[in-house]
């Protein structure tokens, strides 16, 4: 049998994934990077940090093997290791939602009001996708839409939406979905969309949780 010793250093490299996630950043990073491979500068913007904060962050990322990197000219671009990571992150927070008690406080302070906001699960909106009576909006940057989206959605970033609210046909029904179920971008899409007199609803998650279900997807990593 083996001895203590090798067992706690195996459990120990066991957890070295959940150590590299015990850091409100570093989930971040993962959260953003479950759209799709971005770079170094990019990824500071998204989570408000300097270049040399995300850098750390990504290398003890790298180190306990949850992103793998690749150098484009002087630029350095950081992706998942595998559809495995978004997995565990996602089981994360799905525990954080049930046994936190704190979170629900934590998550109406960020995300506001959401009560008055219509929200449609995946089955419904993969229902509605196969009648063809309802308008997909993605509202993630371009570049996640890029990498992977709804099949049929139509892009429309979140800074461009009260220009091109035009392109929306009249009368149409829209379901919104960005990044997950703690993303901002969707709400702010639903609550512009309804003020301007728009059947507008958002998924009750977003991209990730859909393309794991195996659900139709377009784009590069479809």
């Amino acid at each position: 049998m083996g001895d203590h010793q090798a067992k706690a250093a195996l459990y120990d490299a066991l957890a070295e994934a959940a150590k590299a996630l015990a850091n409100g950043r570093r989930a971040e990073l993962v959260d953003v990077l479950a759209q799709g491979e971005r770079s170094v500068d990019e990824l500071a913007a998204e989570i408000e940090q300097t270049v040399a904060n995300t850098s750390q962050h990504l290398q003890r990322l790298l180190k306990a093997g949850l992103v793998t990197s690749r150098r484009d000219g002087t630029r350095i671009h950081y992706s998942l290791s595998s559809p495995l990571v978004g997995t565990l992150w996602r089981t994360m927070r799905q525990a954080a939602e049930l046994h936190v008690a704190e979170l629900d406080r934590l998550a109406s302070d960020y995300l506001g009001d959401r009560t008055k906001l219509n929200t449609v699960t995946r089955d419904q909106l993969r229902t509605r996708l196969r009648q063809g009576d309802v308008v997909v909006l993605d509202v993630r940057p371009e570049q996640e839409f890029a990498a992977g989206h709804i099949r049929g959605a139509i892009s429309i970033p979140p800074q461009d939406l009260k220009s091109r609210l035009g392109e929306i046909p009249d009368g149409a029904d829209v379901v919104a979905y960005c990044r997950g179920p703690y993303c901002v971008y969707a709400d702010d899409a639903v609550r512009l969309l309804t003020r301007r007199g728009v059947n507008a609803a958002r998924l009750e998650d977003g991209f990730p949780e859909w393309a794991a279900e195996r659900l139709p997807v377009s784009g590069a990593g479809s």
